[in-house]
């Protein structure tokens, strides 16, 4: 059974339900200021941890030491995601809630469900991909710079963190930040789904231009369109189920495929 907006009733009795939400915002106790200033947060602090690497490699007299801070992003990834974490313990406190308020309930059938969204969403990132070279390179491969987002050389700590840390902290932060809070606050303050599609998908989609940030408009392009059709349909799940649950399980998959695949063994 649903409501008339599509959502399950079942989805209307936890914290970070529409409903409990929307009582909130009648409260004044979530105001437009605190998810818009939120929004490009992970940028913010994607360029921060990007340069405070940076500064290292300058101290160690590295000629580029940007570009030498580039292929280390599945390490200070982390400092993104403490940065993002600080950030939702104040503004959930500011709601009485927990961080894990917002993950909400754990829906029976976890792990199919969550393999289930990843074969749904996987296709439309390939297919924003092709999408975006054509239009940006008009060529069916895009030129990613080499060492820096593909091919990366870490020594054998920064390959074992990469592969058994980042990923399962990035995937949840990142969940969490968009769709957990963002996009359910914002949905529930403007009363148009159209808003946080809009809102969030460009503020998602663009964050990923900058991990790392390469000063190439058109890789930045490429970058942002190539994620636009999957972070929309990571949005469409998750604004009419409300159980983010599933979808950091597929989100999961991803990211430790692309750390797989982008570096070099």
């Amino acid at each position: 059974m649903t409501t008339p907006s599509g959502v399950p009733v079942s989805a209307l009795h936890f914290q970070n339900s529409p409903q409990e939400i929307a009582k909130r915002v009648s409260l004044g106790q979530i105001r437009w200021a605190a998810p818009l200033l939120f929004l490009p947060a992970r940028i913010v602090f994607m360029l921060l941890s990007q340069a405070i690497f940076a500064a290292v490699f300058r101290l160690q007299g590295r000629v580029s030491p940007w570009r030498a801070a580039g292929p280390w992003w599945t390490v200070w990834g982390t400092l993104v995601d403490v940065g993002c974490l600080a950030c939702l313990f104040l503004l959930t406190r500011r709601e009485n809630l927990l961080i894990r308020d917002l993950l909400g309930p754990l829906p029976r059938w976890l792990v199919p469900k969550g393999i289930a969204c990843f074969l749904l969403i996987f296709p439309f990132f390939l297919l924003g991909g092709s999408l975006a070279s054509w239009i940006v390179y008009h060529s069916g491969q895009a030129p990613m710079p080499a060492g820096e987002i593909w091919g990366r050389h870490l020594p054998l700590w920064g390959v074992l963190y990469s592969l058994l840390i980042w990923w399962p902290i990035w995937s949840a932060t990142e969940e969490l930040t968009y769709q957990g809070y963002l996009a359910s606050r914002l949905a529930a303050l403007s009363r148009h789904r159209w808003v946080p599609y809009c809102l969030v998908g460009f503020w998602w989609a663009l964050q990923h231009s900058f991990i790392p940030f390469v000063a190439d408009w058109r890789l930045v392009l490429f970058r942002f369109l190539a994620f636009v059709p999957g972070v929309l349909v990571f949005l469409a799940i998750y604004l009419r189920t409300r159980r983010l649950a599933p979808l950091i399980l597929a989100h999961w998959m991803m990211d430790l495929s692309a750390a797989v695949m982008t570096l070099s063994f």
